[in-house]
């Protein structure tokens, strides 16, 4: 994986894990610790998808902590991102962050995503470590642009769950992450309409 970014955005990113870290002494919002651990575990693992994305409006559907969606944000300011997490204290620290960093291209909404009705749909939907593909795509599919895609962030290959794919929607591709700095399969799946 081969990803340049400017200086700003490196430094935007680690104040974003600093915060993360900040946050992380009074609510539980990730296991992961250490800061270095961190800029593998979830910055580098965030920014792996990027080459594989559409441009446009994205969502991160059970956004927890923010991942992948605001090191994504960071990293494509030209990109419209919106995150949704039902859990009130992980939406304040979304919320926080956002004000923070100054990423007027993220909007955090605190709901559950099946509850959902913007008036616009995404051209892609993303999650990581949110549910099996099927759940992913049944409680979200509402939100998705004709054209858009899935993009679900899984450890291992996901064989299983690829044969469970809700009826109307097929995997378009599966495609095995390089993540420096992580010992840990890392596939990331993308599925349309059939």
């Amino acid at each position: 994986m081969k990803i340049s970014m400017d200086h700003g955005i490196q430094i935007l990113l680690l104040d974003y894990l600093k915060l993360l870290q900040k946050w992380n002494r009074v609510y539980n919002l990730t296991a992961v610790r250490d800061l270095e651990k961190m800029v593998s575990t979830h910055l580098l693992d965030s920014l792996a998808v990027l080459p594989h994305l559409p441009k446009g409006h994205i969502l991160d559907v059970g956004a927890g902590a923010g991942l992948p969606g605001i090191p994504l944000a960071a990293a494509t300011p030209s990109n419209q991102f919106s995150l949704i997490e039902s859990n009130q204290k992980k939406s304040a620290f979304l919320r926080q962050a956002v004000a923070e960093l100054k990423l007027v291209n993220v909007r955090v909404f605190c709901l559950k995503v099946e509850d959902w009705l913007p008036p616009m749909k995404f051209n892609c939907i993303i999650a990581r470590a949110y549910a099996e593909l099927s759940k992913f795509i049944e409680s979200s599919k509402h939100l998705l642009a004709p054209e858009g895609i899935f993009a679900a962030m899984k450890g291992r290959y996901p064989a299983a769950e690829l044969e469970h794919i809700p009826k109307g929607y097929a995997a378009q591709k599966v495609i095995e992450l390089q993540v420096p700095g992580l010992d840990a399969a890392r596939h990331l799946v993308l599925v349309g309409r059939a």
